[in-house]
């Protein structure tokens, strides 16, 4: 498996191409601001063929580059219902402070011509490459994170039985901000609960901002997840035994 990923743009946004390799279709994940470049040099470098765009969330540093990128090689774009609307007015879930950055330039956005959406618990096979959908809204209403089963015959000697494209939702030691138009902390929470705690440890996370990690790094150091897990053995030890036989 072919997965290349270059940070972009003012906010170090991370788009990811990924190819079952060299010479193939592939699909784009997160082409944000300046990503369009990016991914034209990887196209170049290893041969491939953009078949589908996908989306892990809405936020402008994110999507930036969706309607370019999905325009330049005729390609589906793949994005939660939530946060559809955000393709053509992506000025609706920014901060203050980032509308300051753009303020004084002329940015026209549009939904590209092929818009698909996503699906809680959707199986997707696209460019050879299957892609699990998860629904982890928090971030944003809309924001999913995607996994793909890793191919071992790469010949590489780390255990990883799958990559997840964890957007905004997990980093390496922290979590997506909450305080944004349509973000909300115990939505957050609950994501992180269901479907990360969920999951085992051998998971590469590739998140959207940051470095590489894994779900196991993250259990065993993350302080947001470490909370979620005390809370959990609280409440779990302090649960009376249900009431059985006589």
């Amino acid at each position: 498996m072919l997965i290349a990923g270059f940070p972009a743009g003012p906010w170090g946004t991370n788009c990811y191409v990924v190819a079952t390799g060299a010479g193939a279709e592939c699909v784009v994940v997160d082409p944000g601001k300046d990503a369009a470049q990016g991914v034209a040099d990887v196209v170049r470098e290893h041969r491939l063929k953009p078949v589908s765009i996908l989306v892990t969330h809405g936020h402008i540093d994110h999507m930036w580059c969706v309607a370019p990128v999905a325009g330049s090689y005729d390609a589906t774009a793949w994005i939660h219902p939530d946060d559809r609307h955000l393709l053509s007015d992506p000025m609706a879930g920014i901060s203050p402070e980032t509308a300051g950055m753009l303020l004084g330039g002329s940015y026209e956005f549009a939904e590209p011509d092929d818009v698909a959406e996503l699906a809680d618990r959707q199986t997707l096979e696209l460019a050879g490459v299957e892609f699990t959908v998860d629904h982890t809204p928090g971030h944003t209403p809309g924001s999913v994170t995607f996994r793909t089963p890793y191919d071992v015959s790469t010949g590489s000697t780390t255990d990883v039985s799958q990559v997840m494209f964890s957007g905004d939702l997990l980093f390496a030691g922290s979590i997506g901000r909450t305080d944004l138009p349509g973000g909300d902390h115990p939505t957050m929470l609950r994501s992180l609960r269901d479907r990360v705690l969920t999951l085992p440890d051998d998971i590469a996370v590739l998140p959207g901002h940051g470095e590489q990690t894994s779900i196991g790094r993250e259990r065993a150091t993350n302080p947001f997840l470490l909370e979620l897990i005390r809370q959990a053995d609280t409440v779990e030890s302090s649960t009376p035994a249900p009431n059985r036989g006589l």
